[in-house]
């Protein structure tokens, strides 16, 4: 099987300050102020064109972050992500301009894509149609509600026809009626052979839609494997750590930190 994607031991690491006095210390002198904060820690992974990967973990594990890696959006701090194909992402808001009204943005980010004009006049219909936003469509998009963004986004998304699509809970919001029809459509680009990543808590859409999944913990890789053997350690996982205390809770993020921290030295 031919790869679609190729990640190798990806760190993003971000700096936070507790204020901006540290920001600007952090730019102007060699020493090093602020705390490192790893959103991603050596993560590998590989899918084969075809696949749907379906990203799992509790908040704050790096799915979000990885999904932006892949996309181009977001740099990797270290490591590399071979991308076989044009990879477009979905997520509420992502790549909208709020000042510019819907129809603006379809024009804008078919330009970006590299759509001639008449390209973008034959597309700009269907792509109205699929977001079912009417007379909305000419607002603008600051105006409009999470559900009315992500519609746009994912018309957009979907009508330009990626080799891989990434999708980021961007079917968490908006009408039951639109997310259905969304899956549909994931649905037939599963069927032309397409790759996709889906960023989602629903479990349920990932029994429904995913063939493998890659399990996040504190931005490492936790397990990667087919939806019939990661789902139930996963599933087992949120209901024991739902009956933890507040304190054991915290207990257990310390320890997964410190976990972080040990294989970032020993990679070291």
């Amino acid at each position: 099987m031919e790869k679609a994607i190729i990640a190798k031991n990806i760190t993003k690491k971000y700096k936070l300050y507790s204020n901006n006095k540290e920001r600007i210390l952090d730019l102007l002198f060699p020493k090093s102020y602020g705390e490192d904060f790893y959103a991603l820690a050596d993560v590998s992974f590989e899918a084969e064109k075809g696949d749907s990967v379906g990203f799992i973990g509790m908040n704050g594990s790096g799915k979000s972050t990885l999904a932006n890696v892949i996309a181009g959006i977001v740099p990797e701090t270290s490591g590399s992500v071979e991308v076989n194909g044009q990879a477009s992402l979905i997520a509420v808001a992502a790549g909208l301009n709020a000042d510019l009204t819907g129809r603006d943005n379809i024009e804008l980010k078919l330009l970006m894509l590299g759509f001639s004009k008449q390209e973008i006049v034959d597309l700009e219909p269907e792509i109205i149609d699929f977001s079912e936003l009417g007379k909305f469509i000419d607002q603008p998009v600051k105006s409009y509600s999470s559900g009315m963004r992500s519609r746009l986004g994912f018309a957009i998304s979907v009508n330009v026809n990626p080799d891989i699509l990434i999708i980021d809970e961007a079917l968490s919001v908006g009408d039951k009626a639109f997310a259905e029809k969304s899956l549909d459509k994931m649905k037939e680009f599963k069927q032309e052979g397409k790759t996709m990543i889906f960023v989602s808590h629903s479990l349920g859409q990932m029994k429904r839609f995913c063939d493998k999944i890659l399990w996040l913990e504190y931005g490492m890789v936790r397990d990667y494997g087919s939806v019939e053997d990661v789902l139930p350690k996963y599933e087992q996982f949120l209901d024991e750590f739902k009956k933890l205390s507040g304190k054991e809770k915290e207990a257990y993020k310390e320890k997964g930190m410190e976990r972080q921290l040990e294989m970032l030295t020993l990679k070291i």
